[in-house]
C-alpha cells in the first residue's frame, strides 16, 4: 500500500495596514490599492477625460514632463474642476507605481516605461496611507 503524504498549505499572507514613512510612500500605496480596484487612469487622453468629467478624486503629475503644454493642460483641468493635484519628481517612478513596467520571472524590472500623469477615480480600500495623503492635501 502506498502512503499518502499530507499536503501542507501555507496560510494566506495578510497585508497589514502599515503607516507610511513619507508622502511618496503613501502615494505609492494608494496608487497600488487603486490599481487593484481598477480605479487608476493612465495616459493623457484618459486623464484629461476623467478630469473634464470630474470623475477623478486625485491627479498625480510628473514634474519632469518634457512637454510644457501637457503640464499646463493637466494643471488647468485640475484647477477648473477643483481636483487635488500632487507632483512627483520622475516619470519613471510614476510609471512603476502605476504598473507600467515589465518584470521578469524573479520580479526584477526588465523594461521601464514613462508616464507623465495619472488620475485616481477609485481609491480602493481605506488605508492609513490614504488617510495620511488626504490629511496632507487639506
Amino acid at each position: 500500500m502506498s502512503e499518502e503524504t499530507p499536503v501542507v498549505v501555507a496560510p494566506p499572507t495578510i497585508q497589514e495596514d502599515v503607516t507610511p514613512e513619507s508622502t511618496e510612500d503613501a502615494l505609492r500605496i494608494v496608487m497600488r490599492k487603486s490599481l487593484e480596484a481598477n480605479g487608476l487612469v493612465r495616459g493623457l487622453s484618459e486623464v484629461a477625460r476623467a478630469l473634464d468629467r470630474r470623475s477623478a478624486h486625485l491627479c498625480i503629475l510628473a514634474a519632469d514632463c518634457e512637454d510644457a503644454g501637457y503640464k499646463k493642460l493637466i494643471q488647468a483641468l485640475c484647477k477648473v474642476n477643483n481636483i487635488d493635484i500632487v507632483m512627483v519628481e520622475e516619470r519613471a517612478k510614476l510609471a512603476e507605481w502605476a504598473g507600467l513596467v515589465k518584470r521578469d520571472a524573479e520580479g526584477n524590472v526588465k523594461k521601464h516605461f514613462k508616464c507623465s500623469s495619472v488620475c485616481i477615480r477609485d481609491f480602493g480600500e481605506r488605508t492609513k496611507a490614504l488617510e495620511m495623503l488626504l490629511a496632507q492635501l487639506q
